[in-house]
């Protein structure tokens, strides 16, 4: 049995519209969901979720990376050529 690399790559190309359209309609599920909230519902979620995570000790900032020390050279350097 031979097959023809034309059907193939109709098969392949059919799928991969029906997974973008399948992800489409996922994605405007959930945009519909989360636009559903109101602006207070909102805001409390967050404040409910932030107690949470400053009772449980998972509140922490992070410590000073890279990037901060590429920040304060930055600084430095515009300090030097006023």
């Amino acid at each position: 049995m031979r097959i023809d690399a034309g059907k193939v790559g109709k098969w392949v190309g059919l799928a991969g519209v029906a997974g973008v359209v399948a992800t489409g309609a996922l994605a405007v599920r959930a945009e519909r969901k989360r636009r559903a909230y109101t602006p207070d519902e909102v805001r409390e979620r967050l404040h409910v979720r932030l107690a949470q995570a400053s009772s449980a000790g998972t509140l922490s900032l992070p410590a000073p990376g890279p990037e901060h020390m590429v920040r304060r050279r930055i600084r430095r350097l515009l300090r030097r050529s006023r």
